[in-house]
């Protein structure tokens, strides 16, 4: 049997613990959820401190584990910041912090809105809508320092020799260990006498030497193929991201222009060096 005190501090308790039961399914960013030395830490932190975590363990924490192990930190850092100093310095970190996250959040907004069709077919026409059949080539080569050297292995594959045997033990490129092989690529992506060579060549044909700044090449044409313009489902996702982007710098040029700006004469640019001035009340 509880004794009539006891008694009375639960009956009078139960009440008061409805209603905050019920309150705490109301709670909003500016919730309070610690103070330290006076200072709040608000729910709307703990959210963004959330949001911010980026290790995997860490984010598949339990919610109390995380909330604990969270609020810890933002207790420890709440009063660890109460015995530091305002300066010049700390005041203009503090509003470059602001302003870029401000800005962020501006542009979240524009970058968020969902591209429509006609705005991601327009952008796709103008990546693609040009682009004419091209041809790329898969090559090998065997790149030696001179020109006898670069003579002998012609011969030597004329007589029969195997390319890529030859470019195993000879070349001194870094495709060498791999046979010499290239793999696939555009004429632009090489120095102009290999791409000419490249593109005189007949498939399984092998080369004269060819002179590069690198040294001699004596080249083996292994396939062409016709390259066109990839389907719209195909780079959809890039086509997107680029919309989204033109329609953010597209917005912060609007605003830049809408801008009252000024700027003020006579301030040294040597000034930015004195670092000491952030040391300053």
């Amino acid at each position: 049997m509880l004794k009539p005190s006891i008694l009375a501090a639960f009956t009078l308790a139960a009440p008061v613990l409805m209603p905050a039961i019920a309150a705490a399914q109301d709670k909003g960013a500016d919730t309070v959820v610690a103070t330290v030395n006076g200072q709040t830490i608000t729910l709307g932190q703990m959210i963004v401190m959330k949001q911010s975590v980026q290790d995997p363990q860490m984010a598949g924490l339990p919610d109390q584990a995380l909330w604990d192990m969270m609020l810890d930190q933002l207790i420890r850092q709440t009063a660890v910041a109460g015995t530091g100093k305002e300066n010049a310095g700390v005041r203009a970190q503090l509003e470059l912090q602001r302003r870029n996250t401000l800005a962020t959040a501006a542009v979240t907004q524009v970058a968020e809105v969902e591209p429509t069709d006609a705005e991601i077919q327009a952008t796709y026409a103008k990546l693609f809508g040009e682009t004419e059949p091209a041809t790329e080539y898969s090559a090998a080569h065997i790149l030696v320092e001179t020109e006898d050297e670069a003579k002998e292995i012609k011969a030597e594959l004329d007589g029969g020799a195997d390319f890529g045997t030859l470019a195993e033990e000879r070349s001194t490129g870094p495709s060498g260990p791999n046979k010499g092989d290239l793999g696939w690529f555009a004429p632009e992506q090489m120095v102009a006498p290999f791409a000419d060579a490249v593109k005189a060549l007949e498939k399984g044909q092998v080369s004269d030497p060819v002179q590069t700044d690198f040294g001699w090449h004596v080249i083996k044409l292994n396939d062409t193929r016709q390259t066109e313009a990839p389907a719209l489902e195909e780079v959809r996702e890039q086509v997107v991201q680029m919309v989204r982007r033109e329609k953010v710098e597209a917005e912060i040029e609007n605003i830049v222009e809408a801008a009252e700006i000024e700027k003020v004469e006579g301030v040294e640019p040597a000034l930015m060096n004195d670092v000491d001035l952030l040391e300053g009340e």
